[in-house]
C-alpha cells in the first residue's frame, strides 16, 4: 500500500491538493454579482452628479444597498447559482436578467409607496438598470472562465476510492474514466480480497483493504468513497458500510451491474426505497394541461379562420370526382389505441386504400387532380383539426401512420425497434420530423428510422416553445416541400 501511495504522490509534501469546495465557488459568484450591482449603481450616481450636483448621496446609497439586499434572494430564486450554470459553458443570461428586473421593479414599487420616487434621477435609475444587467452578464462570463480554468486543472475533483475491485468495480471505474466530469478523480481500489483485482481496472492501483481506506480518510487523503459490490452480497455490504459510516466523507453505493445498461437515469423513492426511474410519462401534469389548452384554442381559431378555405376545397373535391369529400382511415394514436383520422379525399373513391397497404408514390394514378394539389400543399390534413378538438390528436406530435404502412416492404413496427415509443404521446398534424425534412414516401429503412429518431427527440424535449417553433416552420416547409405527393 505504501508503494501505491508514493505513486499517487501522497507522500510528497505539497502535491496532495484538496479540492476547492463548491461553497467557495458559490460564495464567489454571489459576492461578484452583488459587487457588480453596487459598483455600477455608484458609478452611475457619480456620472450623473457631474450634471446635477444636488443629488443626495445618502439617499442613493440607501437605494443601492437595498437593491443588493433584495437581489440576494432574487438571484437565488431564479436558480442562477445552480451547479449546471456555474460549472458549464452555459450562461443563464435569461435568469440573470429576470432576477435583476424583478429586483428593480420591487425598488420602484418601494420608492412609489414611500413617495420618494421624485427624489431620484430617472436617468440614473435607467442607466443603472441597463448597465447592471450587462454587468451581471459580463461578470458571469469572466467567472465562467475562472471556474473552467480551475476545473481543467482538476481543482474541483474529489479524490475518490472504489470499494470492490471485482467486475462491478472495474466496470464502474471504466465508465467514470470515459464519462466522468470535473468532480471526480479516481485514485484507486480497496478490497479485502486482493485476488479479486482484474486486468480491466483501468490502470488504477489496489490501495489495500477497507481498514487501509479508513486510514487514508483519517489522513485527509480521500474525499469520496464509492462502494461497488454486488447488491446480492448483503452481509458483506453491511459489514463494509458499518466500517465506513464512522468516517466523515460521502459514501456512495454504486448501481448493480444491470444498471450500466441504463445510464443517466435518476432515482426516486417509493415506500422509502430508492428506485431507478427508467421512463416517465412524457408531457404530464401542468405540461399536459398547457399542451391541451394550446391544441384546443389554436384548433378552434384555425377552423374559424380557415372555414372559407375548407368550403372551397370541399366543393372542388365534389366537382373533380365522384365520392365523399372526407376520407377516414384507422390509425394508431396515444397508447397504441386506434382512432378515425380525418382527411380530405385525394384519391378516386373506388381506389382508396383504407389500411395503406400500398403507400402513395410520385405520379400515383389513384390520386385525383385536386388531390395532387391538396397533397402537395398538405391541405388534405386540415380536417384533422377536428381530431384535435376531439382529443385524438395534437397540433404537434409524431405523425400517425396507417396500420399497414411499410418501409422497404417491412411494417414500421418491424423496421424500427423503438417505433412503438411514439405512442407515448398523442400524434400530431405536424411534427419535428416533418419540419426537418423527414416526410413523404418511406421507401427505405433509413427514412423511417430517421423519422422515428426525430419523433423521439421531440417527446423527450417537448416545450410550448418547441411546439410554436414547429408550427411556424411548418408553413415554410409546406410551401417549399417536394417530397409530398
Amino acid at each position: 500500500m505504501e508503494a501505491a501511495l508514493e505513486v499517487l504522490g501522497f507522500k510528497k509534501a505539497g502535491e496532495d491538493v484538496r479540492p476547492i469546495s463548491r461553497v467557495v465557488v458559490d460564495l464567489a459568484f454571489r459576492i461578484c454579482d452583488l459587487t457588480i450591482l453596487g459598483l455600477i449603481g455608484l458609478v452611475a450616481y457619480f456620472v450623473r452628479q457631474l450634471a446635477d450636483t444636488e443629488l443626495h448621496y445618502p439617499l442613493y446609497l440607501g437605494a443601492i444597498l437595498l437593491a443588493m439586499v433584495i437581489a440576494t434572494p432574487m438571484l437565488h430564486r431564479f436558480d442562477v447559482y445552480r451547479d449546471d450554470f456555474m460549472f458549464s459553458k452555459r450562461i443563464p443570461f435569461g435568469s440573470l436578467c429576470a432576477a435583476w428586473t424583478v429586483t428593480f421593479c420591487i425598488l420602484l414599487a418601494a420608492a412609489f409607496l414611500a413617495k420618494l420616487s421624485d427624489s431620484y434621477s430617472r436617468a440614473w435609475a435607467l442607466s443603472w438598470f441597463v448597465c447592471g444587467g450587462v454587468g451581471l452578464a459580463v461578470g458571469r462570463m469572466a467567472l465562467r472562465q475562472w471556474v473552467q480554468g480551475l476545473s481543467l486543472a482538476g481543482r474541483f475533483a474529489n479524490r475518490t476510492v472504489i470499494v470492490g475491485a471485482g467486475e462491478q468495480g472495474c466496470r464502474l471505474a471504466g465508465y467514470l474514466q470515459r464519462h466522468g466530469d470535473a468532480n471526480t478523480r479516481l485514485i484507486g481500489f480497496v478490497d479485502d480480497r486482493a485476488t479479486r483485482v482484474t486486468p480491466q481496472g483501468g490502470g488504477l492501483p489496489l490501495l489495500g483493504s477497507v481498514d487501509h481506506l479508513i486510514d487514508l480518510i483519517r489522513r485527509d487523503q480521500v474525499d469520496q468513497v464509492i462502494i461497488a459490490l454486488p447488491w446480492t452480497a448483503d452481509a458483506r455490504l453491511r459489514e463494509v458500510v458499518g466500517k465506513l459510516e464512522k468516517t466523515p466523507v460521502p459514501i456512495r453505493l454504486a448501481p448493480d451491474v444491470a444498471a450500466f445498461s441504463f445510464p443517466d437515469r435518476r432515482f426516486t423513492t417509493v415506500g422509502r426505497l430508492p428506485m431507478m426511474q427508467l421512463f416517465e410519462r412524457p408531457i404530464s401534469g401542468w405540461s399536459f394541461v398547457a399542451k391541451s389548452l394550446e391544441d384546443r384554442l389554436l384548433a378552434i381559431g384555425l377552423l374559424l379562420a380557415l372555414a372559407p378555405v375548407l368550403a372551397v376545397i370541399a366543393v372542388a373535391i365534389k366537382l373533380d370526382s365522384p365520392g365523399p369529400v372526407f376520407f377516414r382511415q384507422k390509425r394508431y394514436g396515444f397508447n397504441h389505441n386506434l382512432f378515425d383520422c380525418w382527411k380530405f379525399r385525394t384519391m378516386h373513391h373506388h381506389l382508396t386504400d383504407a389500411t395503406a397497404e400500398v403507400l402513395t408514390r410520385r405520379d400515383d394514378d389513384r390520386v385525383t387532380r385536386v388531390g395532387r394539389f391538396l397533397r402537395r400543399t398538405s391541405l388534405d390534413e386540415l380536417p384533422q383539426l377536428v381530431n384535435v378538438l376531439k382529443g385524438d390528436m395534437s397540433l404537434v406530435g409524431p405523425r400517425p401512420h396507417a396500420t399497414s404502412a411499410k418501409a422497404a416492404g417491412r411494417l414500421y413496427e418491424e423496421a424500427v425497434d423503438a417505433y412503438a415509443a411514439r405512442y407515448r404521446v398523442k400524434p400530431g398534424i405536424t411534427g419535428w420530423a416533418q419540419v426537418n425534412g423527414w416526410r413523404g414516401e418511406t421507401d427505405t429503412l433509413e427514412k423511417i428510422q430517421r423519422r422515428v429518431e426525430y419523433d423521439l427527440f421531440y417527446i423527450e424535449h417537448w416545450s410550448l416553445g418547441l411546439d410554436l417553433k414547429i408550427l411556424l416552420r411548418t408553413a415554410f416547409v409546406v410551401l417549399g416541400d417536394r417530397e409530398a405527393y
